[in-house]
């Protein structure tokens, strides 16, 4: 089929304001596990709107940036951490979510360890690594907690913190994601901090240990853990499931 006119043409003669264009954000969710409950690295705003409140560390997309590009780039120069695996997670375009403008968000999601975090909490006083939990009320938008009690989300982050929970949630189980929340090598009993602290319930010690080890995902390291009182636990490292085509 052959189709009328010049390419080249039409695109010299096209008008982009025909249209109306949205500013595009990206946000990060950046979590771990901190004393047996999930953590999201959060930043305070200093600036209207919700100034005061506090946010997933994100920013606004340039037109000639791509949205890797811009993950990338707000996970070094807000969130003051390099090599996460960063992943989209859901896009947020409801039409009043930012009270200035028509933003659309896309938001993308990591699992950290909670030391990698201590050297961003201690470049920017602005972040916190807030416990985040169900409200009471039993709403399905989750609350952040700081030392100094329930912190005020803006816009729609609390939102964007629910999906996020509900992903890992449901991949928890059936895939090796929880192992992206511990260091290099662990117990069994971390491992099953980690899964209890992401579930929100208590898990059969003896029935969790053969699940995992069943699966083939732990490789034992023939070391035990140092300092402590009792018989050291062994330790275990991450054995990756092999790619199959």
């Amino acid at each position: 089929m052959t189709m009328p006119g010049n390419e080249a043409a039409f695109l010299a003669d096209y008008d982009p304001q025909a249209y109306d264009r949205p500013s595009v954000a990206v946000d990060l969710v950046l979590m771990s596990v901190v004393d047996g409950a999930p953590a999201a690295l959060l930043a305070q705003r200093a600036e209207h709107p919700h100034a005061g409140q506090w946010v997933l560390p994100g920013g606004f997309v340039p037109m000639n940036e791509d949205l890797d590009a811009a993950a990338r780039r707000i996970l070094s120069d807000k969130a003051h951490l390099d090599g996460a695996y960063i992943e989209q997670l859901y896009t947020f375009g409801a039409v009043d979510r930012d009270p200035r403008m028509r933003v659309i968000s896309v938001a993308y999601f990591a699992l950290l360890p909670a030391d990698r975090f201590a050297a961003a909490l201690e470049a920017d006083p602005a972040l916190t690594l807030a416990r985040i939990a169900f409200a009471p009320s039993g709403e399905d938008r989750l609350q952040a907690r700081g030392r100094q009690g329930v912190l005020p989300l803006a816009f729609d982050h609390a939102e964007i913190l629910s999906v996020a929970m509900t992903r890992l949630r449901g991949k928890i189980d059936y895939s090796d994601i929880a192992f992206a929340l511990l260091p290099e090598r662990f117990t069994l009993r971390a491992l099953q901090d980690v899964h209890e602290a992401i579930l929100g319930v208590s898990l059969n010690k003896p029935a969790f240990r053969r699940r995992m080890l069943d699966r083939g995902w732990l490789q034992p390291t023939g070391e035990r853990e140092t300092g402590a009182s009792f018989r050291p636990a062994e330790l275990f490292r991450h054995r990756p499931s092999p790619v199959t085509s």
